[in-house]
């Protein structure tokens, strides 16, 4: 274990600091020129703290604010226990729109009020579905927020759900609500609004909210989908967590431990745009709403729509414990009982592992369902706890191995490792069935899913099946001077490929039209380049994640820095689409 230079704030260059406006008096004055202003705010921003700041600088004739629309908290709840449920984790997709959080009758009276006031008088109309109300307003300014911000808030009980007077709630229920309905909700009115947004307001920082125009901010969006970047990474701890992270990473050490690093999840983490000394903090999820078919490319997007079909994080029980036991559902189960189109196929690839590390994968041979069922259940009910090694393989986990699990396989990874997890996006559907009886940080019994678990177990992924499909998949494709390519994985029924490159010299690389997902799993230090000189070479460090646009087309990575001389490798994801797959 080594500390490298693993940037936790990467800034992508956007422009010049007179691009960029920060604090409340400065933003005011941007927008002091219109009459009628409605301020578009994304669920978790402090509507309140907008209305006292701008209100003594702007002097509106009237506020409205989009709450003042909503349907009650009790007709809200009722409206959303359909797709909510009763799960503490799990609830439905569905087709929610902003517009049923309204009280229709309600929001008809304040557009007749905004409209009689006309546009000789200033009015501010502003909150989540603020557009709703005054859809001619003069200027439209998106007050956007990213999503760790928002749990940071529903944690620390400063925020509740939409309208549902609820910020005393579990974090894991406004999470959920959040997840399943509001964000969804909030992400179909802000695909619309940011291709004609007049502002950008990033609110993340509560004493220094920025400004920039949506068309520096558009243009921005276009240049990212033009050259590799990485997302702001975010760390968290848990019940099994390690310290790796922290000496590698360069961590504080003011939470027990950092189980997690989500390094690349578009749809959870942000993108910091640089102007200046100023910093933008902008959703990720943003570039793949406006730029998906450059960042995509045309067959990706045409399966996934606008989402980001390929997760990368960490999960570090480096001195901690064993992850819970668990299995993702199959596509025909999250289809049927969530709503969501494709499901969670991933795999382990080990960054680093002490002596004795295993991962649990696939059941042992000659497995009783029917007696394994029951001691999981006894488990549950306060018995001596669950067996797993009665019933669960246990493989030796050494740097570089690359476990790859499709859905239905039962795993968990042991004690002493550190993983980097490649798969599938839908994050959430992990079906806990043992958690080796701990407590969450919260002193709480973490979910387990007993029923949803048992359903999806493939029960012939047993010991040999195991060993000969999912263990070090390795194939060596090609051998050039200075560099070697390998296919490890993953599963022929998972959509995502990987490619692993050992490199002393120059690789050449392609995107052919399909983005592309990369960590230096080796080496102090890679530069990324472009043969035709489209974008600035990019440097990444060791444990870096790093996103290449399908628009990139081809790209090289070389040994850059200290690591000039070293044998350095890349690990590389990327959505299999028939067409030849980057063979």
């Amino acid at each position: 274990m080594r500390r490298s230079n693993y940037d936790k704030f990467p800034v992508i260059p956007a422009g010049g600091p007179d691009l960029c406006h920060a604090g409340w008096e400065d933003i005011a004055a941007q927008l002091d020129t219109a009459r009628v202003i409605c301020i578009e705010c994304y669920p978790g921003v402090d509507v309140e703290q907008i209305a006292a700041e701008f209100g003594p600088k702007l002097q509106p004739r009237k506020t409205v604010r989009a709450s003042d629309a909503y349907k009650s908290p009790a007709c809200l709840r009722g409206m959303l226990e359909p797709f909510l449920g009763d799960d503490p984790v799990f609830g439905r997709m569905n087709g929610l729109t902003l517009e049923d959080w309204f009280d229709q009758d309600r929001a008809a009276q304040l557009r007749e009020e905004i409209a009689a006031l006309g546009t000789s008088q200033r009015i501010l109309i502003l909150g989540t579905g603020a557009h709703l109300l005054a859809r001619h307003a003069d200027l439209l300014v998106y007050a956007d927020m990213a999503r760790w911000e928002i749990q940071t808030r529903f944690r620390r009980d400063e925020i509740g759900n939409l309208g549902c007077d609820n910020r005393s709630s579990t974090f894991a229920e406004k999470y959920k609500c959040g997840y399943f309905a509001e964000w969804r909700a909030a992400d179909r009115l802000k695909k619309k609004l940011l291709p004609s947004a007049n502002f950008i307001l990033d609110t993340n920082d509560r004493r220094l909210p920025k400004l920039i125009s949506a068309t520096t901010f558009r243009a921005a969006m276009r240049s990212v989908a033009e050259r590799p970047f990485r997302v702001v990474p975010y760390f968290d701890p848990g019940p099994w967590g390690g310290h790796w992270m922290e000496e590698v990473c360069n961590l504080p050490r003011d939470v027990p431990n950092h189980a997690w690093c989500f390094d690349c999840v578009p749809e959870e983490n942000s993108l910091l745009l640089g102007f200046g000394q100023h910093r933008v903090e902008v959703p990720a999820i943003d570039l793949v709403f406006l730029q998906p078919r450059k960042l995509l490319g045309d067959a990706v997007h045409a399966r996934f729509g606008t989402e980001f079909p390929i997760r990368f994080d960490f999960l570090d029980t480096m001195g901690g414990g064993n992850l819970s036991l668990q299995v993702h559902p199959l596509t025909e189960y999250i289809q049927e009982k969530f709503g969501m189109h494709y499901t969670q196929d991933e795999s382990y690839y080990l960054l680093d592992a002490k002596p004795g590390a295993c991962v649990y994968l696939g059941l042992k041979e000659g497995v009783d369902p029917a007696r394994m069922e029951q001691d999981l259940r006894c488990a549950q009910t306060g018995g001596n706890g669950f067996p797993a090694d009665q019933y669960v393989n246990q493989f030796p986990a050494r740097k570089h191995d690359h476990f790859l699990i499709p859905a239905g396989t039962i795993h968990c990874s042991g004690k002493d490792s550190m993983v980097l997890e490649i798969s599938a996006t839908p994050y959430i559907f992990t079906f806990k069935l043992w958690d080796w009886g701990r407590l969450g940080l919260d002193g709480r019994p973490r979910p387990i899913h007993l029923d949803h678990g048992l359903a999806n177990i493939q029960w012939d992924r047993t010991t040999t099946w195991s060993r000969n499909n999912l263990v070090n998949r390795v194939r060596t494709l090609r051998t050039e001077e200075g560099w070697s390519e390998e296919a490890t994985g993953l599963h022929e029924r998972e959509f995502i490929e990987t490619r692993r490159h050992w490199f002393t010299g120059k690789v050449p690389h392609d995107t052919h039209g399909g983005v592309n997902v990369l960590n230096l799993v080796q080496g102090e230090e890679a530069i990324v380049e472009s043969p035709t000189g489209r974008f600035e070479p990019f440097v990444v460090h060791y444990a870096e994640t790093f996103i290449v646009p399908a628009d990139v087309g081809p790209y090289t990575i070389r040994p850059h820095g200290a690591a000039i001389g070293t044998q350095c490798a890349t690990i590389k994801a990327f959505v299999r689409t028939g067409t030849g797959d980057q063979e």
